[in-house]
């Protein structure tokens, strides 16, 4: 009995030295964040500590096995499983050796052991009560040994466990106590990136990624290679500082050898970090970090690789951003020095839909911004294929990166979907052998109406109706003459355009022309020649017959011009 007494008690007394022991190690205290921290919390103290105690950044002393606990206390943390194992048992493992045997297992025991049922442990017989002291006192019985163990401690620790942990090395090899290995070696150099970087393999690069227009930062390892929290921490740091413009991914190039052979990119002494950039080429390449590894550096290198298919002009020169093509053309006017990150992510994502431009603009009283009609920055102007200009948004206000690329993209979307349907009316006219009469705006004035152009005819018209019937006049009229019309392109003084205008929105062009502004005209034609600034009209009921006499005599010199008022402008 005395022997029994003896031994519970220098069980009792190894196991409290090893409790203390333990609570040195405590992750909590390790990465100095509270119980109940955020994963965002124990992110960036992890962060913090990393930089710290990085061996290639100190050289000081401890400063390698201080790396390796900040290590071990993120790998417990980090994981949620392991962390509430951590908070329940004190180990990242579960309760050290337990093991809940179902009914009928074990004949009745449960067994709480540092290795599982069957090896090195104590038994506990659940139903088994003693009164021992007097009646309702209770007591459980304990089995040193368990099944097929000779060597057994109550407590839930073996002896080899307390020699081991003692001595460094025991009679059946080592265990761990509060998460932590008890030699301390450190086990960063092994984890596998966390599930919040996703794998990408040959396939999703190919399918995702590949001249995808979107950014990509990759984090290239193989699970032997040292620093790989360190690296990860950092990276889904930057990442998600610049969440919606770009995106993560993880190479195992330990489980994909020949994909990362195929790229180039296998590592060797330690993880590499690529990014899939646009910054030099239209369809994408990959180009790999270089700089010090840390979330500002990183970051900055990012940014740097993000898409550039925005070209930056200066609003006076608007004529070559508002020309008439075959994709439909976007300008964002702010405040910003350089091209916006948002606007360079979405110049990526849509560049092979639309045509990216961008200004700097501070005042919007300026005459170059008034006459675009906009009100209050920053803004987004549209032109579709066929030269017609919207305002698509203005007082643009961000919330976040993410949200704003989500709100801009959908609003491209639209825009794009009405492009669509200009080109649908188009080709059929195409397809009809007709051409194609396009409305006049501040976009096309300039190309239709220049001063290279002898004569601009212009279709006036007040409503749909009337509008649809010079449409269909002047088409067939410039298909009529359109050997007079090639002569244009070079240089002949009997070069004539053709285009609409809409006198509801544009009054003040013909304000410009005649004082009375032809107000009391519900449709008209103009021939206006814009080198001498000088005008003729024909108005009342216009015809094809009408519309083709007109034109033949303003090509033949029969028809007397007057000079305009001033120089007529689109708003």
């Amino acid at each position: 009995m005395k022997n029994r007494l003896a031994l519970a008690l220098v069980v009792v007394g190894l196991m409290f030295i090893l409790f203390v022991e333990s609570k040195k190690l405590d992750p909590y205290k390790v990465l100095g964040v509270d119980r109940n921290a955020s994963q965002r919390e124990i992110q960036k103290a992890f962060h913090k500590l990393s930089l710290q105690y990085h061996p290639d950044k100190n050289k000081n002393k401890g400063a390698q096995e201080k790396f390796s606990e900040i290590n071990n206390a993120y790998d417990i943390l980090s994981d949620e499983q392991k962390r509430k194992n951590y908070d329940l048992y004190g180990d990242e493992k579960g309760s050290p050796g337990f093991d809940a045997g179902g009914p009928g297992e074990h004949d009745g025991y449960t067994y709480f052991t540092s290795g599982g049922p069957g090896q090195s442990g104590f038994s506990f017989r659940p139903g088994e009560w003693q009164n021992m002291g007097g009646q309702g006192s209770k007591s459980y019985s304990f089995s040193f040994g368990g099944p097929g163990s000779a060597k057994e401690s109550s407590f839930g620790f073996g002896f080899d466990d307390i020699f081991s942990n003692l001595f460094g090395g025991g009679m059946g090899g080592g265990s761990q106590f509060g998460g932590f290995s008890g030699s301390g070696r450190s086990e960063h150099g092994r984890k596998q990136p966390t599930k919040s970087i996703p794998s990408v393999n040959s396939q999703l690069y190919r399918k995702e990624i590949v001249d995808n227009g979107m950014t990509w930062l990759l984090f290239v390892y193989t699970s032997n290679l040292q620093g790989i929290q360190y690296y990860e921490s950092v990276i889904e740091e930057v990442g998600t500082s610049l969440q919606g413009a770009l995106k993560v991914g993880s190479i195992n190039c330990e489980s994909d050898a020949s994909f990362c052979k195929e790229l180039g990119v296998y590592p060797r002494r330690e993880p590499k970090i690529f990014i899939y950039s646009y910054a030099s080429s239209e369809k994408g390449s990959l180009v790999e970090y270089a700089g010090d590894f840390d979330v500002k550096s990183l970051k900055s290198f990012c940014q740097e690789n993000l898409p550039r298919f925005s070209k930056r002009i200066n609003l006076n020169n608007l004529d070559a951003a508002s020309e008439a093509g075959r994709l439909p053309r976007v300008l964002l006017l702010s405040t910003k020095k350089s091209t916006p990150v948002i606007w360079r992510v979405l110049s990526g994502l849509y560049r092979k839909r639309f045509v990216f431009y961008d200004a700097e603009v501070h005042d919007i009283s300026d005459a170059s911004v008034r006459k675009l009609g906009i009100d209050s920055l920053p803004a987004i102007i549209g032109w579709l294929s066929n030269g017609e200009k919207q305002i698509l948004k203005t007082g643009i206000s961000v919330k976040d990166l993410k949200s704003a690329i989500q709100e801009l993209s959908g609003l491209l979307d639209n825009f794009e979907k009405k492009n669509k349907k200009v080109a649908s009316v188009k080709k059929d006219h195409t397809e009809s052998g007709e051409k194609g009469i396009p409305l006049l705006t501040t976009s096309n004035f300039y190309d239709i109406c220049s001063e290279k152009v002898p004569v601009c005819v212009i279709g006036v018209f007040r409503s749909s109706a009337t509008r649809d019937k010079l449409q269909k006049i002047l088409q067939s009229v410039s298909q009529k003459s359109y050997s007079r019309r090639q002569t244009l392109t070079s240089g002949s003084r009997d070069g004539v355009t053709y285009a609409l205008l809409d006198a509801s929105k544009q009054q003040s062009f013909l304000n410009a022309l005649d004082k009375s502004g032809f107000k009391s005209s519900e449709k008209l034609l103009v021939a206006y020649k814009p080198k001498r600034g000088t005008y003729a009209s024909s108005q009342g009921d216009i015809t094809e017959e009408e519309a083709e006499r007109f034109i033949s005599s303003v090509l033949n010199g029969d028809v007397q011009f007057t000079k305009a008022r001033q120089k007529p402008t689109l708003k």
